[in-house]
């Protein structure tokens, strides 16, 4: 059984923006590394949509619905969330909660996500995360292998640690992990507005 959030969109569509952007914002990698040794000890959960996987893909959560404490609804929230806030293990992140706070748009969803060696994230598309329609995802490579092919659209999205991407994912996309290592990723799932516009706009002409 298919997921009913996940579909492909017609590649006819016309988008304002790239499929995907390096945005224009610094990050330090080492005090990243120092945020992810801080929670490694937890409980990943296993992505809740299996068929869309070989191996493991799993998710630490940092920030979901306001009053949410089951880790999957804290990935995957209920339509018409009230509201989102930072989770418990936030407070073990104060690189990333510092971070996040120089986003200046409204921000859902956060957590890292672990692609193991070895493993697969199958081709499909995530309804709604694009730009055009008002939401967008965004990683931030924090360990990462050369290995690592990001594909959208069918080519390869060239992420280095530390980088800030946004890829559209309302379009077709997959990973692999062909390398020794796992592939974790800081992920920021957030609401457009004339900030992000603004910010796109730069990434855009190479600002």
């Amino acid at each position: 059984m298919t997921d009913p959030t996940q579909k492909l969109v017609s590649p006819a569509r016309t988008h304002r923006f790239a499929d995907r952007l390096r945005l224009p914002i610094a990050t330090d990698v080492g005090r990243l590394r120092t945020d992810l040794d801080r929670v490694q000890d937890q409980a990943w959960v296993a992505h809740f949509v299996p068929q869309n996987y070989a191996g493991d893909w799993s998710v630490l959560p940092l920030r979901g619905p306001i009053g949410e404490t089951h880790p999957v609804r804290m990935i995957a929230p209920l339509p018409g969330a009230a509201g989102y806030a930072d989770g418990p293990l936030m407070a073990r992140t104060p690189y990333i909660r510092a971070l996040l706070g120089e986003f200046r748009c409204p921000l859902q969803c956060v957590r890292l996500m672990r692609l193991t060696a070895g493993s697969q994230i199958k081709t499909h598309s995530d309804y709604d995360l694009a730009f055009e329609d008002g939401h967008v995802r965004l990683h931030i490579p924090i360990v990462t292998n050369p290995g690592v092919e990001f594909r959208v659209n069918g080519t390869v999205a060239p992420m280095d640690a530390g980088e800030v991407w946004y890829v559209r994912l309302a379009d077709p996309h997959s990973v692999d992990n062909r390398g020794d290592t796992d592939r974790i990723h800081l992920v920021i799932d957030a609401e457009a507005n004339d900030w992000l516009d603004a910010l796109f706009e730069r990434a855009a002409a190479g600002g």
